[in-house]
């Protein structure tokens, strides 16, 4: 940690300097850059703020520039920003705020570097260095947010019930530092947090979750969650997710916690390099437990199709969440659906077609799926966790053998419905689907392969048993060749 923060020596900084002197604002670089510059973490924005108007220091900046970059100003906000080759500059004048009930949205009037300051989210943001002749690179901190700092502690630098019920935002934005950074929350901070959790509901779902993908792209992100559902948060934004929470006993039954059983698979993914998708998979797999929960008498708790359950569920959540509807959705649907399927392939009496057909369902998302799974075991006893993962050694092993020879990742049948329709002059129908089904059940239980010839031959033998006769060779609609379909 480098403490106190020390301003660059940059000709940018420099620049801006004159430039606020000759147009006689003070100006300060404040907030994430300082506190950066501080924990030693790289930043590439820097925050200006003058006390003055911001616009026109950003147009005066880019004229003293080489090259005389191009400055973007926001009227609507009153900022401009300026980018430089190794950094991007925004400038903005200082301010003060006003908030109504209803909003987050504040009403922002000039006001003087105090009152800007002091509109700051924590004392750790809210940390300055002077961009003036005078005091050049001097340290502002009216909060001892160096102090926090120092302490790794995140703490609002006015009454954290103002700050929260005015921004509700904030509340995420703690938790989310406070994950990020492997900071402590300041006990009376997070106590405003939790009295003001239902504020939360104010703000839309896009800001909501744009800081939960942060808190999960953390290198620890367990820890957000367990402050997201200790402060009441997580109840609000993702109750299906607050629900794994508890263990219902029954005699001398009892089932695993399922919330604390999903934060360490999660934080397991995340040591194994996970991007976000295969996070939210971590944090999906095991999310109809709840619904799907019963007792047996004879063996205890069950969860019987709370991955099907779950695949169905994966949509309506993202939706629900503001999350992308398209390619990652359906990754992450698919590793729900399938998270129990490796394990089934342990036992030596597994044939190659329930090997085909994982590879098949699996496509190129086999290794996630295998990741997903060996995340998935989490138990107490590490001779149990060390043999299960030597199992899934013996999976992944069959897996490659199957693949080298049948070559299934991204398998297309080469028989598609056109050319079925065709050999048999159909049109779409319920029959034609009942064809390629056949074909797909034959090719992945091995008594085909996937090749035109074969296949083809087969297609015939399938349609001759359903009374189906090819069409006249030289007939509208004859079967094309196997090099025509090539």
């Amino acid at each position: 940690m480098n403490l106190p923060p020390q301003l660059p020596d940059l000709p940018l900084f420099r620049t801006i300097a004159e430039a606020a002197h000759e147009l006689g604002y003070p100006a300060y670089v404040i907030g994430g850059y300082v506190r950066d510059l501080a924990l030693q973490r790289e930043s590439k924005d820097v925050d200006v703020v003058c006390v003055g108007d911001g616009i026109q220091l950003a147009q005066a900046v880019g004229r003293k520039l080489p090259n005389r970059p191009r400055v973007t100003v926001f009227k609507n906000f009153g900022t401009a920003m300026l980018p430089t080759p190794d950094i991007e500059v925004e400038f903005v004048g200082a301010r003060k705020e006003s908030y109504r009930a209803e909003s987050r949205k504040p009403e922002v009037e000039a006001g003087t570097l105090e009152e800007d300051l002091a509109r700051r989210d924590f004392t750790i943001n809210a940390l300055g260095l002077s961009l003036n002749p005078n005091d050049f690179g001097a340290l502002i901190d009216r909060y001892n947010g160096v102090q926090d700092l120092q302490d790794k502690i995140i703490r609002t630098p006015l009454d954290p019930d103002v700050t929260f019920s005015d921004d509700p935002l904030r509340m995420m934005r703690a938790i989310r530092f406070a994950t990020q950074l492997n900071f402590d929350i300041d006990p009376d901070t997070f106590d405003a947090i939790a009295r003001n959790k239902e504020r939360i509901q104010i703000v839309s779902q896009e800001r909501i979750t744009v800081e939960l993908n942060k808190i999960i792209m953390a290198p620890k992100p367990s820890y957000g969650f367990k402050l997201l559902f200790a402060s009441g948060l997580l109840q609000l934004i993702f109750p299906k997710m607050a629900a794994l929470q508890g263990v219902e006993r029954r005699g001398q039954h009892a089932h695993k916690d399922n919330f604390y059983h999903t934060l360490q698979v999660l934080d397991n993914v995340v040591e194994a390099g996970a991007d976000l998708w295969l996070r939210w998979a971590a944090i999906l797999h095991d999310i109809a437990k709840p619904p799907t929960k019963r007792f047996d008498p004879k063996v205890g708790w069950t969860f019987h199709g709370h991955e099907d359950k779950g695949a169905r569920w994966v949509p309506g959540i993202f939706a629900d969440l503001k999350l992308p509807l398209g390619e990652e959705m359906r990754m992450v649907q698919k590793l729900v659906k399938l998270h129990l399927r490796p394990i089934a392939l342990v036992k030596e009496t597994v044939t190659d077609s329930a090997v085909r057909r994982l590879l098949f369902e699996a496509g190129d998302d086999i290794d996630r799926l295998m990741t997903l799974c060996r995340a998935d075991i989490t138990s107490k006893d590490h001779q149990r966790v060390a043999r299960y993962l030597r199992n899934f050694d013996v999976v992944e092993q069959k897996l490659k053998e199957v693949e080298e020879k049948d070559h299934l990742r991204n398998f297309k049948p080469v028989i598609t419905g056109e050319v079925i329709m065709q050999t048999f002059g159909l049109s779409p129908s319920k029959a034609v689907g009942e064809l390629k089904e056949a074909l797909l059940e034959a090719i992945l239980d091995g008594k085909v392969r996937n090749e035109f010839d074969e296949a083809y031959a087969f297609l015939l033998e399938l349609g001759q048993r359903k009374g189906l006769a090819p069409q006249p060779a030289g007939a509208a609609g004859t079967a094309p060749s196997a090099a025509t379909q090539a």
